[in-house]
């Protein structure tokens, strides 16, 4: 779904999609996603401009602590929207939800073939994000054209994280 209606998401949907994404699941800090040697390359932020409860700005979310960390105050939906070929799913969207990877995570031990493992494990992520818009009767699709130093200078991202996929999320 690319189109969305100009009404926020509540935080309390946002906060289950994030769950969703690389929520702790169970014992040992087992995500909802699987991932290769449970080693967790994934790193989920969120770009909000219209979310009930929460200011608009760019976070990181925190799985262990089920919480979002303030990277950067103001809506950067705009700005995000002109890395990813001005798509307007990215501007109109409630929030966005960014996965990215810190591929070193698993090629520790994986070698080379750990970033197909980082790949996969990226997919079921963003297959349960969608699983769970539909669940809350929301809107997302995946997005995966857009300028990578673009979005990480958006997010100020480290060098070690690599954007992966964008999901803007809302209201049908």
């Amino acid at each position: 779904m690319r189109q969305y209606k100009n009404q926020p998401v509540t935080l309390s949907d946002l906060s289950q999609i994030l769950w969703a994404a690389q929520g702790v699941s169970g014992p040992g800090d087992r995500r909802t996603a699987p991932s290769a040697g449970a080693l967790y390359p994934l790193e989920v932020s969120v770009v909000a401009g219209n979310v009930t409860g929460l200011s608009a700005g760019t976070y990181s979310y925190d799985p262990d602590q089920h919480q979002l960390t303030v990277i950067a105050e103001g809506d950067a939906r705009r700005s995000l929207s002109r890395a990813a070929l001005d798509q307007s799913s990215i501007k109109n969207a409630a929030a966005v939800l960014v996965l990215c990877a810190v591929y070193e995570r698993t090629t520790v031990k994986y070698g080379e073939r750990g970033i197909r493992y980082v790949h996969m494990e990226a997919g079921h992520a963003a297959q349960n994000v969608s699983l769970q818009a539909v669940a809350l009767n929301l809107g997302t699709v995946v997005i995966g054209a857009f300028h990578d130093d673009r979005v990480r200078t958006v997010l100020r991202l480290s060098e070690q994280e690599h954007p992966l996929s964008l999901m803007p999320i809302g209201r049908k």
